[in-house]
């Protein structure tokens, strides 16, 4: 059992991963096709558009109110003289729903969405293609993931051109609307009017670069690998959690007291089932309540604000000295009390209040593992938090139920003792060093600089190296036994615990620690870093040039860039060169990971330095802007006054976008050149994403 706490401590850092990654992966894939196969020069034939959206996800349509608020599905066609279009955009039978978060009925499609629009074609080899934004949400967990893909239509034969007669009318020809294919379109259905139309052409094109420097598609599509963490996987983290609680101090010892109080018991076997159901729901209503809470804007609240972030450090803090023994927390003796009588009325009632009793007495140990998985949870969902509580309990319920059930496996039990105290000491040093995440986060987003990279792992150092003499017996605990022998399994745990601490060290003077990547300081934060370059090496960017917030931010790698999206791209339209735009984050583990594993490839720093001028954008800044620098989204109707709040809107309105990390590669004007990734560790993707988009700039 003792090899649990090492299963404990990679855990505990995927609950604590879990809850700070930022996670998109594209839900709907598009299939394009004619209505039919051979016109002539002249005919209209419609296009179909088909999406085969993924179980549990549905899509926006495009015929309702685009000011409402989700994103509706548009077609934007590239410029050429081969086609017109005819009309509008018609989706094929959407459902339609009243959503109470944005206050009206929206469309959508599940399943498969089918959108058709009319055109007429002019050559005898039109080109067809463009590109398409949609958006996808969860039923299950409530996310919603923008789309962008490039398509294209195929395989159509045009015959002779067609006299006057032979040539078909689109639907509603009385009133058919045609708009020149040399225009770029961007297609809405043909209920919205003209204001929705208006909108739906504000969307960027994607430039027409030649077909030898188009994008691989698969590339392209980078669907984020680390959305493998679903629902299911959440459920599994919180499950294992519960069985780890199991094995508390604070838990062992409940239950003999289970045991006897089902002994005796008519109808044991019922109401030791009504016991473990009880434990679940109570868990579960937590979730519940909490979930309820929750909201898009608590989300980033959460994330990025100090008072949370704060708040969370001094629980895992507080809970980290009580494991260690300076303290016991417990609740009100005269509330655990109360409850501990209702147990005692029998009945079904009595079995409930004997559940409650359970969860109340075992809170000092469960707090910090119920929190961690709450922390996790949060991020404006309703569902995720629920299904963690209820996994978590059940876990910790079916022991205590089947106990109750078969009170005869009482005999086979080891009896509490020492290794439980090993056990719960080991969990006080892991929450000792959880916490400092928490004030990590807080300490970089307001820019104290009261936890650099140095102070942090030096922390951590100390904490696992404290850790490590405690499992050879060299550090005893206020409750801890005398240890006489080193078992195997501790000394195992030692080693490993020493190894963790060697490989910390040379990240003091700059090692970059790739394993640890997301949940340290950045590298820029060292005060000395024998990985800088020399104080003689180039500059990429010229002297004297202004950039703005370069007292706040800093680039890893010693990579020269901007920090401020219009500066970034008159700067490169000066040197002509184009814009590579970082939206990333603070508090974002993900962006983290692919600086220190993608962007310190030495073909990928090649690119960044020699071929584009880099803007990285903070989207959680809370660095105020002075007010003449305000103004009012158009997305959401509110003011933005920090770098970060104005930097997201721009992700959002500019780019469709709210995930981070995401990269862009823009021209002079900030229109995209290829379709943009997200996290993909894979430095040749990123690479081969920097020469497509240098490739197709160079076309222009």
């Amino acid at each position: 059992m003792k090899r649990s706490i090492l299963f404990f401590l990679s855990l505990c850092f995927f609950i604590h991963y879990a809850a700070n990654a930022q996670l998109q992966t594209k839900k709907a894939h598009w299939t394009y096709s004619f209505s039919k196969m051979e016109v002539k020069k002249g005919e209209t034939v419609d296009l179909l558009f088909s999406a085969t959206i993924e179980k549990d996800w549905y899509m926006y349509s495009s015929d309702f109110d685009p000011d409402l608020g989700p994103m509706l599905t548009t077609f934007t066609f590239e410029k050429n003289n081969t086609f017109e279009v005819i009309g509008k955009l018609k989706p094929q039978n959407p459902k339609q729903k009243f959503e109470e978060v944005w206050g009206g009925n929206v469309r959508y499609f599940e399943g498969k969405g089918v959108f058709k629009q009319t055109i007429k074609v002019l050559t005898d080899n039109p080109i067809i293609k463009g590109s398409s934004e949609y958006q996808t949400c969860s039923h299950v967990t409530g996310l919603c993931i923008p789309g962008n893909d490039d398509f294209e239509f195929k395989g159509l034969k045009v015959v002779a051109a067609a006299t006057g007669s032979d040539v078909q009318p689109a639907v509603g020809a009385a009133k058919t609307e045609t708009t020149p294919a040399n225009e770029e379109v961007s297609l809405a259905n043909d209920t919205v009017d003209s204001t929705t139309q208006a909108a739906a052409n504000q969307t960027d094109t994607v430039s027409n670069a030649p077909e030898a420097n188009a994008p691989d598609r698969q590339t392209l599509t980078s669907e984020d690998p680390a959305a493998g963490k679903s629902l299911w996987g959440f459920a599994l983290a919180a499950f294992l959690s519960g069985l780890v609680a199991l094995l508390t101090p604070c838990v062992f010892p409940i239950i003999p007291m289970t045991v006897s109080y089902f002994t005796n018991q008519e109808k044991g076997k019922l109401k030791a089932l009504i016991y473990g159901i009880s434990i679940v729901l109570i868990y579960t209503l937590i979730g519940t309540v909490v979930s309820r809470l929750n909201g898009p804007a608590f989300a980033n609240f959460l994330s990025t604000h100090w008072i949370p972030n704060l708040l969370f450090f001094a629980i895992f803090f507080v809970f980290g000295l009580s494991f260690l023994g300076l303290f016991e927390i417990v609740l009100p003796s005269g509330f655990v009390n109360k409850m501990d009588q209702k147990a005692d009325q029998g009945g079904y009632a009595g079995v409930f209040f004997m559940a409650f009793t359970l969860v109340l007495v075992s809170f000092s140990c469960t707090g910090p593992i119920v929190g961690s998985l709450l922390v996790a949870s949060a991020g404006g969902e309703v569902v995720k938090p629920i299904i963690g509580m209820a996994s978590f309990s059940a876990a910790f319920a079916i022991p205590f139920t089947l106990f109750a059930l078969f009170p005869q496996w009482l005999k086979s039990l080891p009896k509490s003792g020492g290794w439980l105290n090993t056990v719960k000491v080991v969990l006080g040093f892991l929450e000792l060093a959880l916490a400092l995440k928490f004030f990590s986060i807080a300490d970089q987003v307001y820019h104290w600089r009261l936890l650099d990279r140095e102070i942090y792992l030096a922390f951590w150092i100390v904490i696992f190296g404290l850790l490590g003499f405690y499992l050879l017996g060299k550090i005893r605990t206020p409750h801890d036994s005398p240890l006489e022998k080193v078992s195997v399994p501790r000394l195992l745990l030692s080693i490993i615990t020493f190894t963790f601490v060697v490989y910390m060290i040379p990240g003091m003077w700059g090692a970059p620690l790739k394993a640890l990547a997301g949940y340290l300081p950045p590298q820029s934060t060292l005060d000395f870093d024998l990985n800088k370059r020399t104080a003689g090496a180039a500059s990429t960017i010229a002297p004297g040039e202004s950039r703005k917030y370069s007292d706040l931010f800093h680039l890893p790698h010693e990579l020269e860039g901007f920090f401020d999206y219009k500066d970034a791209l008159a700067y490169a339209k000066k040197v002509n060169k184009p814009v590579f735009i970082d939206f990333t984050g603070h508090g974002c583990v993900n962006c983290r990971e692919m600086e220190a594993r993608v962007w310190v490839d030495p073909a990928v720093q090649q690119r960044l330095r020699n071929d584009y001028v880099i803007v990285a954008l903070y989207v959680d800044d809370k660095t105020e802007l002075p007010e003449s620098a305000w103004y009012t989204s158009n997305y959401d109707n509110k003011v933005k006054k920090t770098i970060g709040a104005q930097n997201a809107d721009l992700q959002i309105v500019k780019y469709n976008n709210n995930a981070q990390p995401h990269y862009c590669l823009v021209d002079h004007d900030g229109n995209l050149l290829v379709k943009p990734i997200n996290y993909d560790l894979n430095p040749a993707n990123f690479a081969a994403f920097l020469d497509r988009g240098k490739a197709a700039f160079s076309a222009k």
